[in-house]
């Protein structure tokens, strides 16, 4: 058993080295954002950030996390959304839904990278899959919410 760092908390793994990354974080600590979606890494629904790095946790066993751990919950902790998530409302990228959570975490590495993605660059880092095809709303969205933490950061330095 060892401790790894989820949104902030030391967070036991319990005895299975192997168990995902997902079941710690949806059955053991119910934080239910983080989706299951097909179990084997292609979808992203289940994406998280280890340190920083878009991570599918369905895949990912609890015992080679060697970095903090964030959620869908922890990225507006203080109450406001992110500029990833507000430009997810404004344009207005969820259909179903069921894949935006993974979706804004793998947005959030991109920008964290790449403040000024390309459309290349968001196709080639965005890998996950939207079953509903709103990719063109996605795609708006990282740009949109690229150029405000621009405006951000020169608002602020």
């Amino acid at each position: 058993m060892t401790d790894i760092t989820i949104n902030g908390k030391s967070v036991a793994t319990g005895d299975d080295p192997d168990m995902p990354l997902l079941w710690l974080i949806r059955d053991d600590l119910k934080l239910t954002g983080t989706k299951f979606g097909c179990g084997i890494g292609a979808c992203g629904a289940c994406t998280v950030l280890i340190d920083g790095v878009a991570t599918r946790s369905c895949i990912t066993p609890v015992s080679v996390v060697d970095g903090p751990v964030t959620t869908i919950e922890a990225l507006a902790a203080d109450g406001g959304d992110t500029a990833v998530q507000a430009a997810w409302i404004a344009e207005q990228v969820p259909q179903c839904g069921y894949c935006q959570s993974g979706m804004i975490m793998a947005a959030t590495a991109l920008l964290s990278e790449n403040p000024e993605p390309t459309d290349a660059d968001i196709d080639a880092a965005i890998t996950n899959i939207c079953r509903c095809g709103t990719y063109p709303r996605i795609r708006r969205a990282i740009h949109a919410a690229a150029a405000r933490m621009i405006l951000e950061g020169a608002a602020h330095g």
